[in-house]
């Protein structure tokens, strides 16, 4: 009889199977190590912040550390394009914002990478509107006013952001080919002095941040003449809508994602996505994030792929309709 012979094969070979199956669940275990998270800024901002919130939280969640790692340069391209060619094992992730994954990939024909291509999405993070602002002793009260003095002498008003391809930059073109108005942009070196300088009269519009800018209002150095988003803010639901005001679906937010290489495996991206849309429910969280100017927001991978689709389509449109060139 063969069997005492079989039954100690079959046993090894059913403990060399069990052997392999764990080697393997072992070599997939994710994190297996800390996870990068990109900021493509330097520390201090609004970005940087974001990312140590939604840091902390994912470390406890993952039980290894994810670490913050600051790499600016390019306007967001450089540290964008490092997370983008990042080994894709799903232990870099970077943040994302309008300039360089919706903006670069038509203002900069030579970018190194294209997001549609070569990012994994992840998940929103958040959103902020803008304000579209006149200094507080401005004869300019309304956008009806704002539309009239422009095509009263074409080309004469001017408005201010914190510079060239800008959200808020982009924010003017696309009011300007929505309303058939000419204005001219005077580029800043950030959005604090083209705050000062609209406050101070030295130029006529400013299309600002909304948070810093909201002390202001409220004092009346600054009036607005409507918030940039498709509805309300959180932090000025008194404050009607540039749509409301008079021009329908103008809507214009900048925004902050979270962003993988492509080719991340996809139960890797499921679980980042999870917690990251817990940590963002998270009350304190929220609060937190509300803290730095921004309005907390999730979205499945999915959503978000098609949403920076779209944004990289719509402000391709605008770059080439204002002809506007990298600074």
């Amino acid at each position: 009889m063969r069997f005492p012979t079989a039954l100690p094969c079959a046993l090894a070979l059913a403990l060399l199977g069990l052997s392999i199956s764990t080697g393997a669940s072992a070599q997939g275990a994710w994190p297996s190590k800390p996870i990068r998270f990109i900021v493509p800024f330097p520390p201090g901002g609004g970005a940087d912040a974001t990312a140590r919130i939604i840091a902390q939280e994912l470390s406890k969640s993952f039980g290894q550390q994810v670490i913050v790692e600051n790499r600016g340069g390019g306007g967001g391209t450089v540290g964008v394009g490092a997370g983008m060619k990042s080994p894709p094992d799903g232990h870099t992730v970077f943040l994302g914002t309008p300039g360089p994954i919706a903006v670069s990939p038509t203002l900069l024909p030579d970018l190194a990478y294209d997001p549609r291509r070569d990012m994994a999405p992840v998940s929103k993070l958040s959103t902020a509107a803008l304000l579209v602002a006149v200094p507080g002793s401005s004869a300019i009260r309304s956008l009806g006013d704002l539309i009239a003095a422009a095509r009263a002498k074409p080309g004469s008003l001017s408005f201010a952001t914190g510079g060239t391809g800008t959200s808020h930059h982009l924010a003017g073109e696309l009011l300007k080919q929505m309303t058939g108005i000419d204005m001219t942009h005077i580029p800043y070196k950030g959005t604090a002095p083209a705050t000062t300088d609209t406050m101070a009269g030295q130029v006529p519009l400013g299309i600002i941040d909304l948070h810093s800018a909201l002390p202001h209002v409220r004092s009346g150095k600054l009036r607005s003449i409507g918030t940039t988003g498709a509805k309300r803010s959180a932090f000025a639901p008194d404050i009607a809508t540039i749509a409301e005001n008079g021009l329908p679906g103008f809507d214009v937010t900048t925004w902050f994602i979270m962003g993988a290489p492509a080719g991340v495996p996809r139960e890797v991206i499921a679980r980042l996505n999870a917690e990251t849309a817990r940590a963002l429910a998270l009350p304190e969280v929220r609060e937190r994030i509300l803290g730095t100017g921004n309005e907390p927001a999730s979205s499945t991978p999915e959503e978000l792929a098609a949403f920076v689709r779209e944004e990289i389509a719509r402000w391709a449109k605008v770059i080439k309709a204002a002809g506007v060139k990298a600074g």
